[in-house]
């Protein structure tokens, strides 16, 4: 596959669009919420974007987007990215989306704590101390009198864990799998999982053409998103573009005042503010080590 030509700017611009995207796509799912099930929203989301990827994609890669050496990481892969979904939107209908997309963040320290023994990657002292720093941050966080929903921190923290183990697949697909062919299957299975479940979940009536609207813009955010990350990644290395992931907590947090009046307090806010420091010490010693390859790898 050839690579397109390097414009970093063009990358860190596309990779902040995705944040938004994915932004957007949490704040819709946290206001229809409040309509519907969990369930049938996790479907809507994957439905719209296997039909994108079938409108879009399938036409000009024909075979090669199904056709994997690696048909079972695919699909747990695949399913790991579903309960990030499905645990997240459960967690938002519950929570205040700044604090809850704080807890998922967590997942980057979770990565770090996973690539040894997944991965075999060495884990030095500083990778440990930002790591310990970053849970120090969530206790801030989730703390007693935080009056925050336990139900809605413990479906925040079962997606974080979903989110390491889909970051882990991704790095080791990466090297031999197209990221389209990637693209493709987490819509695929989403859709086929969630579609077999479709008579249990759905016990709602039909929803109004608003609604039907927002719905289906949660496959258009979530699918799109994924497509501007993946032309990010190709034009901008990922140790540029890694740092920028915490801007999705600006979003969150903007979009939640905006959109549901809430605004997190000192300590809260502290505490997100630690969170997004460690996961951007772990970021940007990645990029040293990449820089400097022949360097102790204790960082």
């Amino acid at each position: 596959m050839s690579r397109p030509l390097q414009h970093p700017l063009r990358g860190i611009l596309l990779f902040l669009l995705a944040q938004m995207m994915f932004a957007s796509l949490d704040a819709t799912s946290k206001y229809l919420t409040a309509f519907f099930a969990v369930p049938l929203l996790v479907w809507a989301r994957y439905l719209v974007h296997f039909v994108l990827m079938l409108l879009f994609v399938a036409p000009s890669m024909r075979g090669e987007l199904v056709r994997t050496a690696n048909p079972r990481l695919q699909v747990v892969r695949a399913l790991a990215l579903l309960s990030v979904t499905g645990c997240g939107m459960a967690a938002f209908r519950v929570m205040p989306l700044a604090e809850a997309t704080s807890v998922l963040f967590l997942a980057p320290l979770l990565v770090t704590l996973m690539a040894g023994p997944l991965l075999g990657e060495r884990i030095g002292r500083a990778r440990w101390l930002a790591v310990g720093i970053g849970f120090a941050g969530v206790l801030l966080v989730v703390r007693p009198g935080s009056g925050l929903n336990l139900a809605g921190v413990l479906w925040a923290l079962g997606g974080a864990f979903s989110y390491a183990l889909y970051q882990i697949l991704t790095r080791k697909l990466s090297q031999a799998e197209h990221p389209m062919r990637q693209l493709f299957y987490t819509a695929l299975v989403g859709t086929a999982v969630t579609s077999a479940a479709l008579p249990w979940i759905w016990q709602q009536a039909a929803p109004s053409p608003l609604h039907w609207l927002l719905i289906a813009s949660l496959g258009i955010y979530g699918g799109v998103g994924h497509f501007l990350l993946i032309h990010a990644f190709h034009r901008a290395p990922a140790s540029m573009l890694t740092p920028f992931t915490y801007v999705q907590l600006l979003w969150a947090t903007l979009l939640g005042w905006l959109v549901f009046g809430n605004m997190p307090g000192a300590v809260t806010a502290s505490g997100m503010a630690v969170i997004a420091g460690s996961g951007l010490w772990l970021a940007l010693g990645e990029r040293g080590r990449l820089r400097s390859p022949d360097r102790d790898r204790g960082c």
